[in-house]
């Protein structure tokens, strides 16, 4: 047997053992935290998918540790998108004009403010907040940069990192 195959062979060994061994107690471990089975089940298989997809998991000494921040990073990232997905949904109903809105529409809007979320998680939490006050309640530089307590023209770099992290989702 070669190297690369009784690599592969190990590979596979380990990372089916482990899956046997753990996913019992991961899915336990994660519905506890989101209190839904169906969600528990699909958090802890987007973990061992995550552990699948390493390059190399011989150096892995503790893997139950790691599939556990794997997936307390996943259920985060969860509750961050069912939090927006809710207050989306809110602000919607408030809004009479978006009342004939088709769920693949709604669908769509939510699926790109999850992305756009996602490319803001990349800049400061101020260039954030700018972003928002700007895009969304629709201050100027001038009200922004006194909420903020900053210059306006530190609105305006925090609106280009914000602005140049959105173009980068296209």
């Amino acid at each position: 047997m070669s190297t690369v195959s009784f690599a592969t062979a190990a590979r596979d060994q380990f990372l089916g053992g482990e899956f046997r061994r753990s996913y019992g107690w991961l899915t336990a471990s994660v519905h506890r935290l989101v209190g839904s089975r169906n969600d528990a089940e699909d958090l802890a298989a987007s973990a061992f998918t995550e552990l699948a997809g390493m390059e190399d998991v011989s150096h892995i000494r503790q893997p139950r540790a790691l599939l556990t921040t794997i997936a307390r990073r996943l259920t985060y990232e969860f509750w961050r998108r069912r939090d927006l997905e809710r207050a989306y949904l809110e602000q919607l109903a408030l809004a009479p004009e978006f009342s004939d809105a088709s769920p693949e529409e709604i669908y769509i809007a939510i699926d790109e403010l999850l992305r756009i979320d996602a490319a803001l998680q990349g800049i400061s939490a101020k260039a954030r907040e700018a972003f928002i006050l700007s895009q969304f309640e629709e201050l100027g530089y001038a009200e922004i940069a006194e909420r903020l307590h900053v210059s306006v023209s530190m609105v305006r770099k925090y609106l280009a990192q914000a602005l140049t992290a959105c173009y980068a989702l296209a």
